[in-house]
């Protein structure tokens, strides 16, 4: 994509105000609203016919909401970059989402230019980890400092642990930090048993919270 070519995007949201009030600000920054759906299942049927850069998705939707219109979408082999609007309020919708393969976040009251940066950025092939508010997460998943691992984790295991937050499999994060498939598997067995854990949401959700990620 060049810059002079207008980032087009699809906006899903079940509130025809709030779509309003996107698409609003989005023109202002000079993004194309190809279409806008007020529900996953019309989302799903809209890009059958009317290919986008970006999917700008509500995760709280009636019928197929945001999470499940992605896990549909990439069943189908539909791998457009998908963003999420949250308000942060439920940490479990957060983690589904980022499992199900979410290239990032975006809190619904974002700043203008905040919005028009992020959508460029997941445009561009980003994934966006940071935005994701960690703070509810914490606030709901405790632990106590001595759960904290004794052994520290090197800057190799921290950028994976960011990759298994984003829901990247084992295959994608070797494509992604060029290494071995094998490698992976074992760098993400020695995460698991550094943080006490059986699987890696669990091991994502005891990284945020100890503020390893």
């Amino acid at each position: 994509m060049t810059d002079a070519a207008p980032i087009r995007i699809a906006l899903a949201d079940d509130q025809a105000l709030v779509r309003a009030g996107l698409r609003a600000l989005l023109e202002q920054q000079g993004i194309v609203v190809v279409f806008e759906a007020g529900d996953g299942a019309e989302l799903i049927a809209k890009l059958a016919d009317q290919p986008v850069d970006v999917i700008l998705s509500d995760i709280r939707m009636p019928g197929v909401d945001g999470i499940e219109a992605l896990i549909q979408l990439r069943a189908a082999g539909n791998a457009t970059p998908l963003m999420l609007l949250t308000t942060f309020d439920d940490s479990d919708l957060l983690l589904r989402a980022t499992q199900a393969g979410a290239q990032g976040f975006l809190l619904k009251d974002a700043a203008p230019e905040d919005l028009r940066e992020a959508i460029a950025r997941v445009a561009g092939g980003d994934t966006l980890l940071q935005p994701v508010s960690t703070d509810p997460v914490r606030a709901r998943f405790q632990y106590r400092e001595q759960d904290a691992p004794s052994d520290p984790f090197n800057e190799r295991e921290v950028a994976i642990l960011r990759l298994l937050a984003g829901g990247y499999s084992n295959k994608e994060i070797a494509r992604t930090l060029f290494l071995a498939e094998g490698t992976v598997k074992n760098y993400v067995s020695t995460i698991l048993d550094k943080l006490g854990t059986r699987d890696r949401t669990r091991a994502v959700l005891k990284a945020i919270t100890l503020r390893v990620i």
